[in-house]
């Protein structure tokens, strides 16, 4: 199929719908609206499910049924939205059910801005809710990496019987670029309808999804049942994409928007000489931190770039354990970082790293090497 031009949301709807979305239910808040815009027509021309709900927290709930029924269910929303969402999340989560949800993240803390921003990444990472467990987080650089990340996630929740969180921001949700969607995916039968699914039970044992574990020993079985599958998602499920990591002695670690704004920044950086690199996370949990610690143990230094204080900053410090200097760059308040600003930001870093290995003695050979850059 020729690629054609898109809007990221309107493209995440298509490639929900192509990747077999029986039901959707949302309420409108931007940057993410046109997503639901989109699924209140197309899904009601194939004869499919879509309900705006009175609020995020009908909207979840209503996906927690559907799912529970066996249908493909999601819903999108923007970084205030999800925090709504929070305790379904965790009922869902706990029920086991496979469900996808779409997060096109904004300027916060509080109701804060409209403005891109990566603000979300604790609030996806550290579980989505109460409770021991993590969604599957993965966050696309691109359009058309969206929409294969989103093709695929029915199925991968579906795998683990779990939530799958796409992960995008402002800038991703609206802005557009070519992108070649993917052949529709046939409805599941009811055949093909997990174990989990409610539905008639007219010669089988009931089937009871339930979130709710009064006894002590049958919460603590439920836990060790999650952990047991999270170890089993963190072993197969790392995903990312690495750029001139090779020979790299500085390496650029970035997720979304950022990682394409530090593919630019990559290259300006070699053009002047500096040895660099780029890891960009895909799968934010389980987070790449078995391949970011071998890199670790090859480069000087690292440079962590997001658009918010620092969040992913944590788990690359976790996953370097000390191995390589980590030095962080970030914007807030919906400010996008510019490749000029990161790569000043990595000239301090290259500066610090000559300083704190050569000492005093050659601090002037650092100087001059900075000069080179400029």
């Amino acid at each position: 199929m020729a690629r054609e031009l898109w809007e990221g949301n309107q493209a995440i709807a298509e490639a929900a719908v192509r990747g077999g979305v029986e039901a959707f239910f949302g309420y409108p808040i931007t940057p993410q609206t046109e997503l639901l815009e989109y699924m209140s027509a197309r899904m009601l021309d194939l004869g499919r499910v879509f309900l705006q709900a009175e609020s995020e927290v009908a909207a979840i709930n209503m996906v927690y049924g559907a799912a529970s029924g066996g249908a493909r269910a999601m819903s999108s929303s923007s970084s205030p939205g999800i925090s709504l969402m929070q305790e379904g999340l965790s009922y869902i989560a706990a029920s086991e059910v496979p469900v996808v949800l779409v997060d096109i993240m904004r300027g916060g803390p509080g109701l804060g801005n409209i403005q891109p921003s990566q603000s979300d990444y604790f609030q996806m990472t550290r579980s989505a809710g109460h409770g021991d467990f993590h969604p599957i987080v993965l966050a696309p650089a691109t359009i058309q990496e969206a929409v294969d990340i989103v093709y695929d996630a029915f199925p991968l929740s579906e795998k683990y019987r779990t939530i799958v969180i796409v992960a995008a921001d402002g800038s991703l949700g609206q802005m557009m670029e070519p992108a070649e969607m993917p052949p529709m995916r046939p409805l599941l039968s009811e055949e093909e309808r997990g174990a989990w699914a409610v539905r008639g039970a007219r010669g089988r044992e009931h089937n009871i999804i339930t979130s709710l574990y009064l006894k002590e020993s049958e919460l603590e079985a439920l836990n060790q049942r999650l952990q047991a599958k999270l170890r089993l998602i963190e072993e197969n499920e790392q995903r990312w994409e690495e750029i001139e990591t090779a020979d790299a002695e500085y390496l650029l670690v970035a997720f979304g928007t950022v990682g394409r704004t530090c593919k630019s920044v990559l290259r300006e950086a070699r053009a002047e000489g500096i040895r660099a690199g780029l890891f960009r996370p895909i799968s934010l949990w389980p987070f790449p931190w078995q391949r970011l610690r071998a890199l670790a143990k090859q480069v000087r230094a690292m440079l962590v770039v997001e658009m918010n204080t620092g969040q992913m900053l944590q788990d690359v410090q976790l996953a370097v354990m000390g191995q390589c200097p980590v030095e962080f760059y970030g914007r807030t308040g919906g400010v996008v970082p510019l490749p000029d600003e990161i790569l000043e930001a990595l000239h301090a870093v290259d500066v610090n790293v000559d300083v704190a290995f050569a000492g005093p003695a050659v601090a002037g050979a650092a100087e001059m090497r900075v000069g080179r850059h400029e």
